[in-house]
């Protein structure tokens, strides 16, 4: 797919340039994002040249992964990074992100992924949107019951039609088939 870019009420989610290869960089240094996120720890500056240069345009080329840099359009600030992943199960895709730390607790990355989100639904033809979370990653996640977190989105959620029906799991109740 074409890279894309997206505009919310304050944001700017536009593709990851060279321009974005220090701020990346600069941003990452922050151990929050290194200990809640997956990208290398320490965090070199070759780390931030490969994501811009090499990883996040494959991820558009071959359509599995859509990174976007929130930025800030009046002035052109790198606020953070989110990402969307296609999944093995078709329709699915997992939203994965970060904030600097000096953007946080702003209400950016809702912003960011409720908008990437209606992208993803209508563009994509995504049915499904997860997010998943370390247990322990509080800005994420206030409580947590098992080893991971999993919450999702469907496009009904936004009043968007999906591209299969969605069927919810009947728990303790037999299949149709076997009535």
């Amino acid at each position: 797919m074409e890279p894309t870019t997206l505009t919310t009420r304050r944001l700017l989610l536009r593709p990851f340039g060279p321009q974005d290869t220090y701020k990346v960089h600069a941003a990452c240094q922050d151990p929050d994002i290194q200990r809640w996120t997956v990208i290398p720890s320490p965090y070199r500056l070759t780390d931030a040249e490969l994501f811009i240069a090499q990883l996040a345009p494959a991820g558009w080329r071959d359509d599995s992964a859509y990174s976007f840099a929130l930025v800030l359009p009046e002035s052109g600030t790198l606020v953070g990074a989110l990402s969307l992943d296609r999944r093995s199960r078709p329709g699915t895709y997992e939203v994965g992100y970060w904030s600097s730390r000096e953007h946080r607790n702003r209400g950016y990355v809702t912003e960011a992924v409720l908008g990437s989100a209606r992208w993803a639904f209508t563009a994509l033809g995504a049915d499904r949107l997860e997010w998943r979370a370390e247990i322990g990653n509080m800005s994420s996640r206030a409580v947590a019951l098992r080893d991971a977190w999993t919450a999702a989105l469907l496009p009904s959620d936004l009043g968007l039609p999906g591209t299969h029906p969605y069927l919810p799991e009947r728990h303790g109740a037999a299949p149709d088939s076997a009535r």
